[in-house]
């Protein structure tokens, strides 16, 4: 069946389509393509049966309205790399290999939240350890691999031994008297929010995901971890550098 078919079946107001965002329409359209189950696709048979009068899906005064929203869309995925010109024939597009992952309405969710993520924000050992499951979708393991980078990261800045870890280890290297990682230019309570700082975060991010899942399933949260665990990777690196000046 043609997708714009089931394109409609999902969106059938179209005032409701025009309200929409880009990204949230080509969400729509993906999901038509899928469910169409076609292996290629046209814009131009798509738009001639959105708009060819009485016979086109939405009133022909609404399908004026609707094509050019619509083929905001279809660019989106293009941009995106979810849908590609049929390497045999280029009259023709299909959908690329993370488009076929992409079978839900929460996938896709996933995936957008994943694409719009400032990822240059994110410390470049967090980048390479968390980011890819951070993008499939797979946050508790993106959370808890962000953190344990930081764990590893205090204990190899601090000199101590493999085996030590966890909150006490944390608390050791950021002690305000003895801690190889306090920073000695500033007062005790500035220490001690700095022990608790790193602590916290791994008390609460890292040790909950070696023991069991913790459902963690907004990709904003988990993006906003990552970045914390990003910052956290940083001041331990600036303490590296002031402690050998």
């Amino acid at each position: 069946m043609d997708p714009i078919i089931h394109f409609r079946d999902l969106l059938p107001n179209p005032e409701d389509i025009l309200a929409l965002d880009v990204e949230e329409v080509a969400g729509a359209l993906l999901r038509a393509f899928h469910l169409s189950g076609q292996s290629q696709f046209s814009r131009h048979n798509m738009m001639l049966a959105l708009t060819q009068g009485a016979h086109g899906v939405y009133p022909q005064l609404d399908a004026r309205r609707l094509a050019p929203v619509l083929a905001e869309a279809w660019a989106w995925l293009e941009r995106e790399c979810l849908l590609i010109h049929k390497p045999t024939d280029p009259h023709w597009q299909v959908l690329s290999r993370r488009a076929q992952s992409i079978t839900t309405p929460v996938a896709f969710e996933v995936y957008r939240g994943a694409s719009a993520f400032p990822r240059a924000l994110l410390h470049p050992r967090i980048d390479r350890e968390a980011w890819p499951s951070f993008s499939r979708g797979r946050f508790d393991t993106a959370i808890f691999e962000a953190f344990r980078e930081v764990e590893i990261a205090v204990r190899d800045a601090a000199g101590f031994a493999q085996g030590e870890h966890g909150v006490p280890m944390i608390r050791r290297a950021f002690h305000k008297d003895t801690g190889p990682l306090t920073d000695p230019s500033v007062d005790d309570a500035e220490k001690e929010a700095t022990s608790s700082l790193f602590a916290g975060a791994v008390g609460m991010y890292k040790n909950p995901g070696s023991h069991r899942h913790v459902g963690r399933g907004d990709v904003a949260e988990a993006g906003e971890l990552l970045i914390l665990a990003s910052h956290l990777l940083r001041v331990v690196e600036q303490r590296i550098t002031t402690s050998s000046e």
